[in-house]
């Protein structure tokens, strides 16, 4: 053993395990990783070579008296029976059954659902009730024929981990450098650190992001052969592989008929395999989709929230220069044409998969490193209880130019890699603004690919950095793109050399360690003289307010006319009402005529009830109101009978969302920072 091999058996005695030995028995069968690895532990802990050759020949001889396949449960419940009882590897799942009052022990490969078990085994091992484990379980045949039912278990031995003591593990996190745990980590999937490079070492580690950080809509496209589906098929019992076929809203979020939560209530993680071969049957399937990724919860009627992360794996043949090159072409063009810039926009970060190497056997370890269910079980508690993003928020100075999702995309990554190489939360300020650079990394990749597909600059903020601990302003590339003019500058001009009207923001200028610019003062309001304008709103700008920004255009104005297709949500609707409030501060409005749209009939029914409470109000103050739902619709544009037209390219949502309803900002819009946005007012007729 070397040296980081004799550590972990001192500091993890018991919990590690010798990497090369499971890719020997691995061979030739199909038991799970930890299945391998707990016989691993019992016959080959040892470094003498005839000794690991004998406990290997056991390995293989435990596999095939003891391990139940599928198709074998008929020849194993005769086999107790004949015998009168067995011991057998498999899956056993306790569950209680309500009618009946009592408990009985489901055996997966054994073929029973009706196996009775003791009070004393699920009162030990909890994870029996939450999911099950693999065990080593002693199987008895009842011979009393009175009885209902033929099985019992009279021994039972978890071969997973049965309770974990977290504490502990961070205990043992801090007798490691930051080197040696990484190391420790890449060996625990099977790979020798010392064969790759730094950047592919934070590669392969970023695989297990969305295994730690809730809710992280993670992709990673890339050549055959490089292991992209292992993390979340072999590594973890805490994550499902979603491999081709359909996509229907009824597997995956929710099932109306059964009123079941699909898999996204059940799973840490759910990864799409070969995504560019998804199939998407329900096109409502993509609307809540987005919902949950940009949220973590959706509505079916009613209201579901889940912590699984979305991981989006496949192939990109295309040569990656000519992609990054192309006026035409981008990185994301191997996904889905249903993923829409909505879907893309909600990607927190694009794994460059085409730097990850592939699969050889020089690349793969023979030292130790965990087991790997001790490690999953370590992953999944960070995942469920350790929650660090005000820590990141606090620590993170990014530079300005970000917009809300770019923010939070940069936050998680970076708290995904503290929580996998610091569960203590000890970081220096060198290890921190490592992970800062690779996540604003894997974001600008996002945002570079939704740039060259939307034809204005919505996405045109690309120049993503930080502020370093000398105040200087350091900007992130991708390593592909960094100087092609093709990502870099797509439409062939300068998209964000137009300066808005009014407001705190300014156009972000971006050059490698210059210092922060002093904050600008607000430039003056326009003024008052109605003309044609056209300007752009800046991220986290304040002062615009609906009044400031097209009040003036509605003087003399007898019917206002909103069309939005997104007024549905509280917020949106909310938004809506400021209008309407405007409406009735100038005085000479009488009809305001509102179209809007709606994915779902019960959101269309939800709106109805809000919308029917404000065209009341409205009847009061002598406004009538009225509205329509047209799925057609998709600009959004309010138009006056005096012939002014404005046009805000988000529509009325321009305002972010505080953090609470109590701060400033929340009721003043001219105090509310804002979306980036373009804004043009021009007259017809």
């Amino acid at each position: 053993m070397n040296e980081l091999s004799n550590k972990l058996n001192q500091v993890f005695a018991g919990r590690v395990v010798r990497k090369d030995l499971l890719h020997r028995a691995r061979k030739g069968t199909n038991a799970p990783t930890f299945v391998l690895e707990f016989l691993l532990a019992r016959y080959c802990a040892t470094d003498d070579p005839d000794e690991i050759e004998g406990g290997m020949a056991a390995v293989d001889e435990t596999l095939r008296g003891n391990f139940v396949r599928p198709n074998e449960s008929n020849a194993a419940q005769s086999t107790v029976q004949q015998k009168g009882s067995h011991k057998f590897i498999d899956k056993v799942r306790v569950i209680h059954h309500e009618k009946e009052k009592r408990h009985w022990a489901e055996m997966e490969n054994f073929g029973s659902k009706r196996v009775a078990i003791n009070e004393s085994h699920y009162r030990e091992h909890r994870r029996l009730l939450e999911g099950g484990l693999w065990c080593e379980a002693t199987v008895g045949y009842n011979t009393v024929e009175d009885d209902d039912y033929a099985f019992y278990i009279e021994d039972l031995r978890p071969i997973q981990v049965s309770r974990f003591d977290f504490q502990q593990f961070v205990e043992g996190r801090k007798r490691f450098s930051r080197e040696e745990w990484k190391a420790t980590l890449l060996r625990s999937i099977g790979l020798d650190a010392g064969r790759l490079t730094p950047r592919q070492q934070m590669h392969y580690l970023a695989r297990l992001a969305p295994l730690v950080e809730p809710n992280f809509n993670y992709v990673e496209l890339g050549p055959r052969g490089t292991g992209k589906s292992y993390s979340y098929s072999e590594f973890t019992p805490y994550s499902t592989l979603v491999s081709g076929g359909q996509t229907t809203t009824a597997t995956l979020f929710y099932n109306k008929v059964r009123r079941q939560t699909g898999i996204i209530g059940y799973w840490d993680t759910i990864a799409f395999d070969e995504v560019a071969g998804m199939k998407i049957k329900d096109p409502g399937t993509i609307q809540i989709m987005k919902d949950y990724m940009a949220n973590g919860r959706f509505n079916l009627g009613i209201e579901v929230l889940a912590p699984a992360s979305l991981v989006f794996i496949g192939n990109i043949d295309d040569s990656i220069a000519e992609n990054v090159a192309s006026t035409k072409y981008d990185l994301f063009r191997p996904l889905p044409p249903e993923f829409d810039l909505a879907i893309l926009h909600r990607m927190h970060a694009y794994i460059p998969g085409w730097e990850i190497p592939s699969n050889a056997d020089e690349l793969l370890t023979n030292e130790y490193g965990f087991i790997t269910d001790y490690l999953a079980e370590a992953l999944h508690h960070l995942f469920k209880h350790s929650n660090i993003l005000s820590v990141v928020k606090k620590r993170a100075k990014l530079s300005s130019g970000y917009q809300g999702r770019d923010e939070t995309a940069v936050y998680k990554t970076v708290s995904a890699f503290m929580k996998l190489l610091h569960p203590d939360g000890e970081a220096t300020d060198a290890e921190f603004q490592e992970y800062l650079e690779y996540a604003i990394e894997c974001r600008r990749r996002v945002k570079e690919q939704l740039n060259k597909r939307k034809p204005d600059d919505e996405f045109a903020q690309i120049q993503l950095g930080y502020i370093n601990k000398d105040g200087k302003k350091i900007e992130v590339f991708c390593p592909e793109s960094k100087g092609v003019e093709a990502t870099q500058n797509p439409r062939g001009a300068n998209a964000q050399s137009q300066e808005a009207p009014a407001g705190k923001s300014e156009p972000e200028n971006f050059s490698q360690g210059s210092p922060e610019p002093e904050p600008t003062e607000p430039e003056a309001k326009p003024s008052s003289e109605l003309k044609e304008e056209h300007f752009t709103i800046r991220y986290g700008a304040t002062g615009f307010s609906y009044q400031s920004i097209f009040g003036r255009y509605l003087a003399s104005a007898k019917k206002l006319t909103i069309e939005d297709p997104y007024i549905r949500r509280d917020y949106q609707i909310r938004n809506f009402l400021q209008v309407c409030e405007l409406a009735v501060q100038v005085g000479t409005i009488k009809t305001i005529e509102l179209v809007t749209a709606s994915e779902h009939d019960y959101q269309k029914e939800e709106a109805v009830k809000k919308l029917d409470e404000i065209k009341e109000s409205l009847a009061d103050s002598g406004i009538e109101m009225t509205y329509k739902f047209d799925p057609t619709i998709h600009d959004r544009e309010i138009r006056t009978d005096t012939g002014w037209h404005v046009s805000i390219g988000r529509g009325l949502d321009i305002y972010q969302k505080p953090d609470s309803w109590l701060q400033i900002g929340a009721s003043n819009l001219d105090l509310r920072p804002c979306m980036e946005t373009k804004v043009s007012i021009f007259r017809k007729g």
